[in-house]
């Protein structure tokens, strides 16, 4: 799961997607400026073009079901970053005393980087040994070994975003990008992200605070928000 400045824990296999198009440096549904107009306080660290370059990792991100629906998406990713870091000003987790914690030392290749260095890093605060192994299988980058890569490289960063929101059911039943493409919901994709410690009451407020934020989001591109927001 995901945590504000916090950490992404446990999720599912990943899923590389297998879509032969790509989106492209100049196609992507948010602009620089709207991008700008979402996070006028964020971390310099956090690149409009960073994350443009993250976009070839998944071809499939903003880019199906129509333009409603592509920016509908982008909007949901954004929305959902936005309340993990603060509005993009953090990078990476502020506790430092949980640093430490996340070191699953039952996984056969251990900790190689160290026992204090799987903290959450990037726009999904990505923690633990395992979910660096899982995200870098998947996107080719040996993020195991190399996990300050996600809070120092911002294609890096975003990558990872892209990976859990593309590919990770986390503590729900799709990924986000399902949630938003199938119809589902909004709702369904801050269930992955958090699952019961905000939905079905968990955390009404937090709850709220996302969808807040994918409110003002989809009117600054321009697109519908579609049914079921809360969870």
């Amino acid at each position: 799961m995901w945590r504000s400045a916090g950490a992404c824990g446990g999720g599912s296999t990943p899923q590389p997607t297998t879509s032969p198009t790509s989106p492209g440096t100049g196609t992507f549904v948010v602009s620089r400026a709207q991008f700008d107009q979402m996070f006028p306080s964020r971390n310099a660290f956090y690149t409009y073009d960073g994350l443009v370059a993250a976009l070839s990792a998944y071809p499939d991100f903003a880019s199906a079901g129509g333009p409603e629906i592509a920016k509908r998406e982008a909007a949901a990713f954004l929305a959902n970053v936005n309340h993990e870091t603060g509005g993009l000003r953090y990078v990476k987790e502020i506790n430092t005393a949980n640093y430490p914690h996340y070191c699953d030392a039952s996984q056969p290749y251990g900790c190689p980087a160290g026992q204090s260095a799987y903290y959450g890093k990037g726009p999904i605060q990505l923690s633990w040994n395992y979910n660096y192994k899982a995200a870098g299988d998947a996107l080719g980058i040996d993020l195991l070994n190399n996990p300050y890569l996600v809070e120092t490289d911002p294609a890096v960063a975003w990558k990872t975003g892209l990976w859990f929101w593309n590919t990770q059911s986390g503590a729900g039943t799709m990924s986000g990008h399902q949630a938003i493409v199938s119809g589902a919901g909004f709702g369904e994709s801050i269930r992955s992200i958090n699952g019961s410690l905000e939905c079905n009451g968990g955390n009404p407020a937090q709850v709220q605070s996302r969808i807040d934020a994918f409110q003002r989001f989809v009117q600054i591109l321009g697109t519908t928000p579609g049914n079921n927001l809360g969870c």
